[in-house]
């Protein structure tokens, strides 16, 4: 690690380094791939197994997976934007055609890539999964 002029770790480096280490890939194994067949238990695998032919269909599904959760978060915010009547009806509008401009674009993507919109809903195990419930 180096140092700062102030002695103190550099903290980029320190982090850099921590990424790459929980970040290291290893290649998958049949034990990590999940149980084919019907009624057979689901495993999560320990190990990223990937791809070449899904590639840029799994790349689709993480970026869309961030987008829609990015774009709730932002219909949360407008919902209470508008409940405390911090914008006018003109800002409510603009804001509610982008809002349904933007769900309009992520189906006709999740179309294009063969996905739905519940594909981009991550099991995170423990803690849930990653979108809230559709209403």
């Amino acid at each position: 690690m180096t140092a700062e002029p102030s002695g103190r770790p550099d903290r980029f480096e320190e982090v850099a380094q921590a990424a790459a280490r929980a970040f290291r890939l290893l290649p998958a194994t049949p034990h990590d791939s999940p149980p084919v067949g019907p009624g057979a238990p689901r495993r999560i695998p320990r190990r990223i197994t990937t791809d070449p032919e899904t590639v840029e269909r799994d790349l689709m599904k993480l970026v869309l997976t961030l987008v829609e959760l990015l774009r709730q978060l932002m219909e949360r915010q407008a919902l209470h934007r508008v409940e405390a009547g911090d914008l006018t009806e003109d800002q409510e509008e603009d804001l509610g055609v982008t809002l349904m401009a933007l769900h309009e674009r992520m189906s006709e993507l999740c179309d294009r890539y063969g996905l739905t919109m519940q594909d981009l809903n991550l099991d995170l195990g423990p803690l849930g999964p990653l979108l809230p419930p559709a209403e």
